[in-house]
């Protein structure tokens, strides 16, 4: 049996995902398992057990001609028999065209064999959602997912044997979703403990300001993988991070994380999962006081 799976975007979307691949995989122990994603996404689909291959040309750009049509012709000659969309986008609905009728489909597309047409699926967090749809195709076992796979030597950053996790970026084009650096900062300056931030080359400035406040404040932005997000989450004190990526990888990942959520983003819908993750909600979040994240954090280290 040849199973697709398609998830395409975005890191913290990804994660909350591990759950269904891992749900999926034993579902179908013995069939070959194709993820669907896009080229960010390949190095860490391809460590996990779930997959057999992996596909990182999994959103052309509609007007790239060729991209698309190499896209669909790919999918055509793969002969799925099963397709399990997580991405339930407008996009890969469209994807059912080009793998053809024959093979059963779970998501949201028009004519799918297991719609998953519950009309108030968008008021549903992203994890019981997911399992909502995988369980109307038969998927009715969902084992805790095994991250032991999810790891990487981080020897090279010399950190401290004590540490915690600040994750001060959020996308850029939603700017309500970040706590300010100026409190981060002050928070960090609080602690016990040295903070080590992380993030993409774009938070360096934000780094930068937490170190100014905080002496002893690690910058690793722009210098980690997901692997080694993960690996870091696994030997940090905790994490305090904004309703972003990494902070999602690294509750997954078993680290006791705290999310921040102003009025930009919804924890009923979006909030990471992990086994010793939980968030503060604040609005507007630029007012949140340092004083309650840090009892925030006292209670759930």
């Amino acid at each position: 049996m040849r199973v697709l799976v398609i998830k395409l975007a975005a890191l913290g979307d990804f994660a909350q995902a591990f759950g269904p691949f891992a749900a999926i995989r034993a579902h179908h122990p013995d069939a070959r398992i194709t993820l669907l994603t896009t080229k960010p996404y390949v190095p860490i689909a391809r460590l996990s057990p779930w997959f057999d291959e992996v596909w990182e040309d999994g959103r052309p750009d509609w007007t790239d001609f060729p991209a698309v049509f190499r896209l669909a012709r790919r999918l055509r000659r793969a002969g799925f028999d099963w397709v399990y969309d997580l991405q339930t986008s407008t996009r890969s609905s469209r994807y059912r065209w080009f793998v053809g009728r024959r093979a059963a489909w779970s998501g949201i597309a028009p004519g799918a064999s297991h719609r998953h047409a519950n009309p108030r699926r968008d008021l549903m967090h992203t994890v019981e959602r997911q399992r909502e749809q995988l369980a109307l195709a038969g998927i009715q076992d969902f084992p805790d997912p095994d991250l032991s796979w999810l790891d990487a030597n981080v020897a090279r950053f010399d950190l401290p044997e004590r540490f915690c996790l600040l994750v001060p970026g959020a996308s850029p084009g939603r700017p309500a979703k970040r706590w300010p650096e100026a409190r981060f900062g002050a928070l960090a300056g609080g602690l016990d403990l040295p903070a080590v931030v992380i993030g993409g080359p774009a938070e360096t400035p934000l780094a930068a300001a937490i170190a100014a406040a905080a002496p002893g404040t690690r910058d690793l932005t722009g210098q980690t993988s997901f692997a080694d997000i993960a690996a870091l989450a696994c030997r940090a004190a905790f994490c305090i991070g904004n309703d972003t990526g990494p902070t999602h990888l690294i509750a997954a990942a078993g680290c006791p994380t705290l999310a921040l959520f102003g009025e930009d983003s919804d924890p009923a819908l979006c909030a990471p999962r992990g086994p010793r993750a939980t968030f503060l909600r604040h609005v507007p979040l630029s007012a949140l006081e340092p004083a309650a994240v840090e009892t925030a954090v006292a209670g759930l280290t």
